[in-house]
């Protein structure tokens, strides 16, 4: 956009930040959050378009009120590749206006030692702001060296180390028309942050819910305790009362010692420097003072408060990315809810802006575990545009020879170790699932060049169409018991070339689908070749093999009922404990379910003994576990298939990839164990489809409402099958006694 001056001369926005940053030696030190504003005239009262991007974080003020109810916007980038603004539609005064931003550091401006080197990403620097405002068509406003800029409360702000605010340092009514700005500084033109300029269309993040704390104790040394009885992401909103300079001390964990005081140690040995999840807040020493940070966020479910002040109260607020909630899963298990439960608080917890492992030690955008739980997010929310934005991150991330690395955003870690085909494959599957959910190829387009260079790189390292190298079964219970990683590495490498060519198929590359369709037959046969011991055996005969191998359709017909029984002999000699990691976790119920084995699949997942989902329940855990032990991270998405599974395999509802966004799906319930009924329920664009049934010891009701332009094929567990219609119905059939 261009705005027009009274001399004829176009101007257009400019970044700008503080003048001679350099000077101010922000590198060696972290410097306070900028706050810029900027007076204006309007003709007239009414409608105008803002676009602003804030690197890292912005927040942003009109004639005293906050535009919007996003935060940590914008959503974070590979910044020297591509930059979001974001637009807010907000309403002008006629005659003076006040605009008003503050800036963090976010991922944009990372600070704090870590082990995955962000603090020396190409494209750091201090904060700085771009900004339009349009009216009427004109340009009204742009972020030029017309606006003024200093420092205030915000002392200090990193991602994975807090927030410090000192209230005596607030600056008044700074937002507002009038304010004297007079001892604030002419802002500088800085350079541009070097990615292509986009808008941001992905829904920002928000605060979606407020907890109180369900326990509270004190300690000896005075600390007050905070448990909000459930792990999240988000942060936490203090209101407290006393003397001006008081300084109190939040900090964050999600476990405690056995003294009852916060224990961080498990999640915060990978930040190298300064605090760790710890905000500050220095009063001013008038009445009861409400404060939250702004710009970071953490992972937690206890919080420590410590200063001579009154702790008034303390809320947690919930914060992810505000996609809509569409789909819900329930049965008549308690302990199944539960982990229904779990599994969508991990995966709220875990998509803050960008699906991420962890919401405390990393927020790193790891790849493996974006892919493993993508149906389980698409199942439960319209997360397609999210992803979307996210799958460009990662298009962004890849080198010229197809090379991805484990995270996206990357500052250069991760090509080396922590990647790998079972990892980097989100690149393929997320933008063909986001197809199959909501039926959206534009994913598939933003995507398909990077996923042609990916494959090719993996053919380029291959050896006889085996792919030798990446991680394996991640998070293995028995390092002993993984399979190969050639042999989990070389399925992937098989179902990025058929997917691959599925995509191509319907983006209309013809020749490219016939190409990576044979190279799919080409690896299958090889992985066959190379990983069938005879008998029904895969690799050592783990049952990660055998159930990766089912379940991704390399197995010949004449050997599937041989691999079946080992696969099931496995399960049921290790008492149905789960002997895998995160591949096996997707991998062998869904290959026990689709051959119709769900009832084994069942008890795997319900065992109550370690290893497994329900040992955690018995511990009492609220989110699902970086391992099974529990040693590690307690807020890891990683395990999070099984939400999937139970939407798939209990409730019975899949998607058609023939004919996309459920214009037609298939409904095949499976009444295991001593469930009495199951439902689940999901929205779409034309309507809501639920899916109901229930049993008693010889008979099953299944009730349907399938949306208006939409079939489902329904198969009932006597093994009858119909297609049904738009509209509610109800189908019944006998069990066997």
């Amino acid at each position: 956009m261009q705005m027009h001056t009274s001399r004829g001369k176009s101007v257009r926005a400019q970044w700008i930040g503080f003048p001679n940053v350099f000077a101010r030696d922000w590198r060696a030190k972290v410097l306070p959050a900028p706050f810029l504003r900027r007076e204006f005239e309007s003709s007239r009262a009414g409608e105008a378009k803002l676009r602003v991007c804030g690197l890292g974080y912005h927040e942003v003020w009109l004639n005293g009120e906050r535009v919007g109810d996003t935060v940590l916007e914008p959503v974070v980038t590979q910044y020297d590749k591509r930059v979001r603004f974001v637009s807010y539609r907000v309403n002008l005064r006629a005659g003076r206006n006040a605009l008003g931003v503050i800036l963090g550091n976010g991922w944009y401006n990372s600070h704090t030692a870590e082990v995955w080197h962000f603090d020396k990403a190409p494209w750091r620097d201090y904060p700085k702001l771009w900004l339009e405002l349009e009216q009427d068509g004109r340009l009204v406003v742009v972020s030029d060296g017309t606006w003024r800029v200093t420092t205030g409360p915000i002392l200090f702000d990193g991602l994975r180390n807090g927030e410090t605010y000192d209230a005596r340092r607030e600056l008044g009514d700074w937002t507002s028309p009038g304010y004297d700005d007079s001892s604030w500084e002419a802002v500088g033109l800085v350079a541009p942050p070097g990615g292509v300029m986009e808008e941001q269309t992905m829904p920002g993040c928000r605060i979606v819910a407020r907890l109180s704390a369900v326990r509270q104790w004190t300690l000896p040394d005075g600390t007050r305790m905070f448990d909000f009885g459930q792990n999240i992401a988000g942060w936490a909103e203090l209101a407290t009362r006393g003397p001006a300079g008081t300084e109190m001390v939040l900090q964050y964990g999600e476990r405690l010692g056995s003294d009852g005081r916060l224990d961080q140690r498990d999640i915060g040995r990978f930040v190298l420097q300064g605090d760790f999840q710890t905000d500050r807040y220095i009063l001013k020493g008038v009445g009861v003072e409400r404060w939250a940070p702004r710009f970071t966020y953490h992972g937690f479910q206890y919080v420590a408060v410590s200063g001579a002040a009154e702790v008034v109260e303390l809320t947690a607020c919930v914060v992810r990315t505000g996609f809509e909630r569409i789909g819900w899963f329930e049965c008549s298990d308690p302990d199944l809810n539960a982990l229904e439960a779990c599994t969508v608080r991990s995966y709220e917890s875990n998509f803050v802006g960008i699906p991420t492992d962890c919401p405390h030690r990393e927020k790193n955008g790891w790849t493996g575990d974006a892919q493993v739980a993508v149906e389980t997010g698409l199942f439960h929310f319209e997360a397609g545009l999210s992803y979307r934005h996210w799958v460009q991150t990662l298009v962004d991330t890849q080198r010229p020879s197809g090379q991805l690395p484990g995270i996206a955003p990357s500052a250069g870690w991760g090509y080396n170790w922590g990647n790998g085909p079972a990892w980097d494959s989100a690149l393929v599957i997320i933008p063909w699932q986001v197809y199959v959910f909501e039926g959206d190829t534009k994913i598939l387009e933003c995507a398909y060049d990077a996923m042609r260079r990916y494959v090719d790189y993996l053919t380029s390292r291959a050896e006889d169409s085996i792919v030798a190298f990446g991680l394996g079964d991640w998070c293995h219970p028995d390092k002993s018991r993984m399979p190969p990683v050639e042999l989990t590495s070389t399925i992937y490498y098989y179902l990025d070339a058929l997917l691959l060519s599925r995509c191509a198929q319907v983006l209309g590359h013809v020749e490219d689908s016939h190409s990576y369709e044979a190279l799919a037959e080409e690896i299958g046969a090889s992985f066959h070749r190379n990983f069938y011991r005879g008998n029904g055996v895969y690799g050592n005969g783990e049952a990660t093999s055998l159930g990766g191998a089912l379940a991704n359709g390399l197995v010949p017909r004449e050997e599937r009922e041989a691999v079946l029984r080992n696969l099931i002999s496995a399960v049921q000699g290790n008492n149905y404990k789960a002997d895998f990691g995160i591949l096996g976790a997707k991998w062998i119920p869904r290959a026990l379910a689709e051959e119709g084995y769900a009832e084994v699949a069942y008890r795997i997942i319900t065992q109550p003994d370690y290893p497994g989902w329900m040992h955690w329940l018995k511990q009492g855990a609220t989110t699902l576990w970086e391992t099974w032990a529990g040693d590690t991270s307690r807020n890891h998405i990683m395990f999070g298939d099984i939400s999937a599974w139970m939407f798939q395999y209990v409730a019975g509802l899949a998607p058609d990839p023939q004919r996309p966004a459920f214009r037609h799906f298939f409904v095949r319930p499976n009444p295991v164990g001593n469930l009495a009924w199951a439902r689940t329920r999901r929205h779409l664009r034309a309507g809501t489809i639920e899916v109901r049934w229930e049993r008693d010891r010889s008979h099953f009701q299944l009730t349907l409402l399938v949306p208006a332009g939409s079939t489902a094929t329904v198969k009932l567990p006597d093994g009858t099958e119909q297609v049904v219609g738009s509209g509610r119905s109800e189908l019944r059939c006998e069990l066997p006694l």
